[in-house]
């Protein structure tokens, strides 16, 4: 299989907004989270700039999923402010394909880790997950 370049790089930004805020995400009104960027868009975004990278591998009904991000958030980003992911990609590790990925806003850097992705058929992903709830 191919695969990207080493030390090849992309790039996803966002411009936060309300839904991107932690404030956003309780489920229960004692689910209380501050109004700054949440953890989980920026892991969103990492993933969005690591997908990148592998488009050009992707055959015919494939896509590229998430399976293990290991990230720190090192800085609260407020709403308005623009949040960039960059995904560097480090090689193989058998199927996974390892990419170091750092995302930062004007202040600087916000948050930095690893994140591994798999390349598989979305009918086969579909099919299983549909298995997991057979009530729907």
């Amino acid at each position: 299989m191919i695969e990207p370049d080493l030390d090849s790089t992309s790039s996803a930004s966002i411009v936060v907004g309300p839904a991107d805020l932690a404030s956003a995400l309780p489920l229960e009104p004692q689910d209380a989270f501050p109004a700054v960027f949440a953890t989980a868009r920026m892991v969103a975004l990492m993933e969005i700039a690591s997908a990148r990278l592998l488009y050009p591998l992707l055959g015919g009904g494939e896509l590229s999923v998430g399976v293990s991000i290991d990230v720190t958030h090192t800085a609260p980003t407020p709403v308005g402010a623009t949040v960039t992911a960059t995904s560097r990609y480090l090689g193989r590790e058998g199927k996974l394909f390892l990419f170091e990925v750092i995302a930062f806003d004007s202040g600087g850097e916000i948050g930095r880790g690893y994140h591994r992705r798999a390349i598989v058929s979305a009918e086969r992903l579909q099919s299983g997950a549909a298995r997991r709830n057979p009530a729907s």
